[in-house]
């Protein structure tokens, strides 16, 4: 495929037909993907490929609080687990929101599931000492794992970059034996979608980018 069909035709791919993805397949798309930048070319990322049962059934309980929190604020009108304004919802009412464990199976079940890690040890993180969450360091794995999606979108496959399981990351650290000093960065399941999709919604843009300065004038 030409690179901005790629570019413009890679979505969020949560459901899979029944085939698997072979080694032959995943390793040609980590070949190419390996080429993403990172700070200092370091190259601080571990990929798990996952396709055991028993583990992918091990993730699910561990993915559901995290979901819950989530699905209850999106039916609250917020934006969830984000930094700045604090959730209005009690405990109680996050552990009553009913969540759609289908849609957490599914994930798992994909024919093939990646656990991309960074070494929090080798990368830069400028930001360490600024009173918000740390987003500097992702900036030397997250290209990665996009490379993974588009070059899985070249060969014909999907996936998504999943984030809930991060928030249990000592937990997952200790059912997959991953050293303190790896990050959980994301959870991607891999293969063929159900459907292709060739048209995506996103905003224009005039919506995004400014010259100069907040506030600027539109570029262009």
């Amino acid at each position: 495929m030409e690179f901005y069909d790629v570019a413009r035709t890679t979505f969020a791919a949560r459901e899979f037909v029944d085939e698997p993805v072979t080694d032959e397949v995943l390793r040609k798309i980590l070949e190419n993907a390996r080429f993403a930048p990172s700070g200092g070319n370091r190259q601080g990322w571990k990929v798990l490929v996952i396709r055991e049962q028993e583990t992918r059934d091990a993730l699910v309980p561990m993915i559901m609080p995290t979901f819950q929190r989530y699905i209850a604020q999106v039916q609250a009108g917020e934006s969830p687990w984000n930094t700045i304004d604090e959730t209005n919802l009690r405990e109680a009412e996050i552990a009553a929101t009913e969540v759609p464990e289908g849609f957490v199976r599914a994930l798992v079940s994909a024919p093939v599931v990646l656990l991309v890690l960074v070494d929090l040890s080798v990368v830069a993180s400028f930001d360490v000492d600024l009173e918000r969450v740390g987003l500097i360091s992702g900036a030397s794995v997250y290209p990665f794992v996009w490379n993974i999606l588009l070059s899985a979108r070249n060969e014909g496959y999907g996936g998504t970059l999943t984030t809930f399981l991060c928030a249990r990351e000592p937990a997952v650290q200790k059912l997959l034996g991953i050293p303190a000093h790896m990050a959980v960065a994301a959870m991607v399941p891999l293969g063929k979608p159900v459907k292709q999709l060739t048209r995506l919604k996103r905003k224009p843009v005039d919506e995004f980018a400014m010259l100069e300065r907040w506030g600027g004038a539109l570029l262009g």
